[in-house]
């Protein structure tokens, strides 16, 4: 007997990317469309959004790509207001967009810190608010927030990412019980160590060789994921497949989180 793969079926949803243009939320963007959804990619370098929405367009549904900073609070309900104008009101938000700063508590500016905040955290914050304002009248909407195993984990090397993708972990919670009267799922998707622009560091720099090899041995699958191996998971916390999991955090890692 086959699966019923209808509930994981995507058509005619609009979902809305940030960051969406390179690593994990590139992957996600191309699996959301897959799977039959309207994607909008919103995020900063505007080469990269040419080329991904290339990309969306030769899968065949209807996709647009805005020049987005998610740091600058006065252009977020612009973005999604341009959104609904060209694809529809939008039913899924992933809140994707993040960076990290490389430096320890001495180090660290407050510019620094803000920065970091501004992105990762209270971006996250407002474009869930804005779209929320949209679903609630439809009764129908998905929020997913893409944390990472390092919201759970110290560290020494990046504080104010960690703090940022804690928060986002516990913000999570937070809208699931209020969104929840409204049918709207909000969920976190908790990333492991993948193949990104943002983990180069780790991945090339000899002075982290040490580290690198830690994550790999501490990771019972040997290795870091590619970014559209985070898709699947995304898919299912887009989809109807998972319209009674709210709140929860679906760690995607290869294993590196049980050792």
């Amino acid at each position: 007997m086959m699966a019923d793969t209808g509930m994981f079926e995507l058509s005619g949803k609009v979902a809305v990317v940030t960051g969406g243009n390179g690593g994990i939320g590139r992957g996600i963007a191309i699996g959301l469309a897959k799977a039959g959804a309207k994607v909008a990619v919103l995020a900063r370098n505007e080469q990269r959004n040419r080329d991904t929405l290339a990309e969306l367009r030769r899968i065949g549904n209807p996709a647009m790509a805005l020049k987005l900073d998610v740091s600058r609070r006065a252009d977020l309900k612009p973005a999604l207001d341009a959104v609904e104008r060209e694809l529809g009101p939008v039913d899924i938000l992933v809140n994707n967009a993040a960076f990290a700063v490389l430096k320890g508590l001495l180090d660290h500016t407050e510019e620094d810190w803000d920065s970091v905040i501004e992105t990762d955290l209270t971006s996250c914050f407002l474009l869930s608010k804005y779209a929320a304002q949209s679903m609630i009248p439809r009764r129908t909407g998905k929020i997913i927030n893409v944390a990472s195993v390092g919201g759970y984990k110290g560290t020494p090397i990046y504080p104010s990412y960690g703090v940022s993708k804690g928060g986002l972990l516990q913000l999570t919670r937070c809208l699931a019980i209020e969104l929840a009267p409204h049918n709207i799922q909000v969920n976190s998707l908790a990333p492991g160590w993948t193949n990104t622009d943002m983990t180069d560091w780790i991945r090339n720099d000899p002075k982290y060789a040490a580290v690198k090899q830690e994550m790999i041995t501490r990771t019972p699958i040997g290795r870091f994921a590619e970014p559209d191996e985070m898709a699947g998971a995304a898919v299912f916390l887009a989809s109807a497949a998972s319209n009674f999991v709210t709140g929860a955090d679906i760690i995607v890692d290869g294993g590196f989180f049980i050792r």
